[in-house]
């Protein structure tokens, strides 16, 4: 029943927010005009934006731009494009509509570029997320950047407490990630999500972020599903931020003037809250810590440096009590109860460093040098004990009872370090980029993990002569290995009687002195801007996208008896994606407000594939190049203004991806047939202190079988993944012009009280399943359920 009410208020939720958009709307006025280069010719694609609201379009073809805003006293619009000098314009107390045309000067500064979100023209394969929606939204993880990928169309999560997502039927490790333009990578060990820490990417410093769900440029290393680009800010002025919840808190300080930009930031998170949630009963003791710098020197306009540190201690301890399950169905309902003795303690420790230096030959080319080095000090240690009972609810009839243990003492040392050096130039038409980089690793690893089952009295796998173990592994191994990689690549934009153009081709060549494998991977894309209308925007997109074996990948492990040994495979060779996608936008105004429709169609043909089992988060190999498949699928986003000066959107997407292993054709672990997700955004009535945000994702249930079994024992299906987070925000102080308040509060721009409801309506998602095994060999699949409902307090304060 309770449930049930909860549905009811969350649909009249929905239904009051929609009808706010109607209700609610404002005066509205429209300024409208031409943006023109020296010569008097229109450029296209300029960005014209209103200050401090998040209303923007682009011109189209002829230089000719619509923007409307609210009535009000003052407005100032921003007029900019690359290559040409950013422009502002101040309208006072204007009537229903106003012609405002702007020249734009030729380009001569260094830093100045176009500001673009996600109403913007999307000609290529990356798209532009916003910022400002990680301030007020919900968060479990404590990583908004990646819950608001998340919500992207193509894009899922099954976790609420990880940063992973997986993309078009891609696993975790396909995706890649750059912080200013270097590639960042995270811990191997992390299992369940319950020991994940703040990811590298600190929201607080994030000026933009770019996304791909896939045909994404040669630049882009050798990854097979997406991309995610972060761009990092350089503050000209003084800003601090503070944050703070019953999840951890933040505390972010920057600085800067035209020739130096400092930023700092440090940041703590517990899920010990969180976890108190879930079915299993114990002392969680989480603590993830991360410190971060970025420096910033322009000594003049020809040269400037960056310096980037990070530095992540997540430790993670728990000593489990008791849990009780109740599951199953109406007709054949279980419950599950343990009592534990032992406990799990794991930490890993992370360090990321880059120094970039940057001459700027002049203002449309510039030749970089990089270096950076990523550090990981990784361990799982856990002897824990477990005596079970498994009972008809009931009737309570007894249908398993035993006990198992399990041990781990897994090690893990990571080392990798990267030189690189990047040119590019704009010529007329062209955009040419081309980079060389030179990587090294070290890895050693040192694991020991087994587990023993006794159940009904016996130890499993039976045996009368002597006493197995169910599971054991040892592994000690080490890898030193370089990789060397080059990309050229060239953006030409042109115009005929058809339209608009961007092509994008070039060429990515790799070499792995490992296995002696090179690879070549040519990429393209094309964007059409039509003339025969400004609101349609046409793209597709090809090219092959090998992703060369990290660590992982390498682990051969051969099972035999339970028995599992591990050796590196060095006849392992790069899996294979060869992306074909089609789509388009198409931009229109409802309710005179600007919205966006998205869609894209997509194949990926997969070949020399690696297969893989998921264990609570963590990607377990093969080890051996033995299968191919495909992924495909259809994506559908709608992007717009519901609200006048709010972003939301809602996405839709069907896919399929499946693997031919040992000669038959298996769904893939990440086959998920049905994906939506919605971010919605609104003020109170009359009102801009109030603000509301609503999350919700549906997910359909991915393949799972009992351990072990392989691909092939996949045959079933987890429930689908429903989850509803709302938070709600007050703004208590607005004093972004600095003159309302004084004493302590003129040196105050904002501050913020929030309120969060996760998982609004209580549902019960499973994480993964714990199989009990009797003396018949009967297995029950026992779910591991993630966190229930949780109200989370938060603040932010803005300096």
């Amino acid at each position: 029943m309770g449930n049930y009410d909860s549905v009811k208020r969350l649909i009249a939720f929905v239904l009051l927010s929609f009808a706010f958009v109607t209700i609610n709307a404002q005066t509205r006025t429209r300024i409208y005009g031409m943006v023109k280069d020296e010569a008097g010719n229109g450029i296209e694609l300029a960005t014209v934006r209103l200050q401090g609201t998040a209303s923007m379009v682009m011109t189209n073809l002829k230089g000719q731009y619509n923007i409307y805003c609210n009535m009000g006293d003052s407005v100032t619009v921003v007029f900019s494009q690359l290559g040409h000098q950013t422009r502002k314009k101040t309208l006072i107390a204007f009537g229903d509509s106003m012609r405002v045309d702007v020249v734009l000067p030729p380009y001569n500064q260094t830093d100045e570029t176009a500001v673009v979100k996600g109403m913007g023209i999307q000609s290529g394969s990356m798209v532009r997320l916003n910022t400002k929606n990680n301030d007020f939204a919900p968060s479990a993880s404590g990583n908004a950047v990646e819950e608001l990928v998340a919500t992207q169309a193509g894009v899922s999560t099954h976790n609420e407490l990880s940063s992973q997502y997986n993309v078009r039927g891609g696993s975790f490790d396909e995706n890649c990630v750059y912080l200013n333009g270097v590639e960042v990578y995270r811990p191997m060990l992390v299992r369940s999500g319950e020991q994940e820490g703040l990811s590298i990417i600190n929201s607080d410093m994030v000026d933009k972020i770019s996304f791909s769900t896939g045909g994404f440029e040669a630049r882009y290393g050798d990854k097979m599903s997406s991309v995610l680009d972060i761009t990092y800010k350089r503050p000209e002025k003084f800003e601090a931020k503070l944050n703070g919840s019953i999840l951890g808190g933040s505390a972010y300080i920057g600085w800067g003037n035209k020739h130096f930009s400092f930023m700092s930031s440090v940041r703590y998170k517990t899920t010990k809250y969180l976890l108190g949630s879930t079915d299993t009963e114990g002392e969680y003791d989480p603590k993830f810590l991360d410190y971060q710098a970025y420096l910033s020197w322009r000594p003049s306009k020809r040269w400037t440096i960056d310096v980037i540190g990070n530095i992540s201690d997540n430790e993670y301890n728990f000593i489990p009590k008791n849990r009780v399950t109740n599951f199953g169905t109406i007709d054949n309902p279980r419950t599950f109860v343990v009592y534990f003795d032992g406990q799990e303690k794991d930490y890993f420790k992370t360090y990321f460093g880059s120094a970039t230096v940057t001459h700027n030959f002049n203002p449309n080319t510039y030749l970089a040098l990089n270096f950076s080095t990523f550090k990981s000090k990784e361990a799982e240690t856990y002897d824990i004990q477990g005596e079970y009972w498994l009972n008809e609810a009931t009737s309570q009839e007894e249908l398993g009872v035993g006990t198992y243990m399990e041990h781990a003492r897994n090690r893990l040392r990571a080392n990798v370090m990267n030189t690189g050096l990047k040119f590019r130039t704009r010529l007329t038409g062209h955009t040419i980029q081309s980079g060389f980089d030179w990587q090294h690793e070290d890895i050693k690893e040192n694991s020991r993990e087994w587990e023993m089952r006794d159940s009904m009295g016996y130890s499993l796998p039976y045996d009368p002569n002597q006493l197995r173990l169910i599971y054991s592994l040892a592994a000690q191994q080490e890898l030193k290995t370089n990789r060397l990689s080059f990309y050229l690549q060239d953006n030409w934009r042109f115009k005929n009687s058809m339209g608009l153009f961007n092509l994008a081709y070039g060429i990515r060549v790799s070499h792995w002195d490992w296995n002696k494998e090179t690879l070549i991977s040519p990429r393209a894309s094309l964007g059409l801007m039509p003339s025969f209308s400004d609101n349609w925007v046409f793209r597709v997109a090809t090219g092959v996208y090998y992703q060369a074996p990290f660590y992982k990948e390498l682990r051969d492990t051969a099972m035999l008896n339970g028995i599992a040994s591990v050796s590196l495979n060095k006849d392992i060779k790069a899996q294979r994606s060869i992306h074909f996608v089609i789509g388009g936008d198409y931009t229109f105004r409802l309710m005179n407000r600007p919205f966006k429709f998205t869609t894209e169609a997509y194949y990926k043909a997969l070949s020399n594939l690696i297969p893989y089992n998921v264990d609570n988060l963590r990607i377990i190999y093969y080890g051996r190049n033995m299968s191919k498949g495909y992924a495909a699928g259809l994506d559908f986003k709608l992007f717009g203004e519901f609200v006048p000066g709010t972003d939301s959107w809602i996405t839709f997407s069907i896919m399929s991806t499946k693997e031919k292993i040992n000669g038959k054709t298996v769904p893939r672990p990440t086959d998920q047939r049905y994906n939506l997700s919605l971010y919605f955004t609104d003020y109170f009535p009359g009102s801009t202190r109030w603000r509301v945000t609503l999350k919700a994702a549906l997910a359909a249930g991915l393949p799972f079988g009992a351990p072990r079994t392989g691909l092939e024992g996949k045959s079933f299906r987890a429930p689908a993944y429903k989850r509803v987070d709302l938070g709600m925000s007050y703004r208590l102080l607005n004093n972004e012009d600095r003159h309302i308040h004084s004493g302590i509060g003129k040196y105050m721009k904002n501050v913020w009280l929030g309120v969060d409801a996760f998982n609004l309506l209580g549902i019960s998602n499973v994480n993964s399943y714990y199989w009990v095994t009797d003396i018949t060999n009967t297995q029950y699949a026992v779910p591991n359920y993630l966190t229930g409902r949780r109200i989370n307090a938060r603040f932010v304060i803005e300096f």
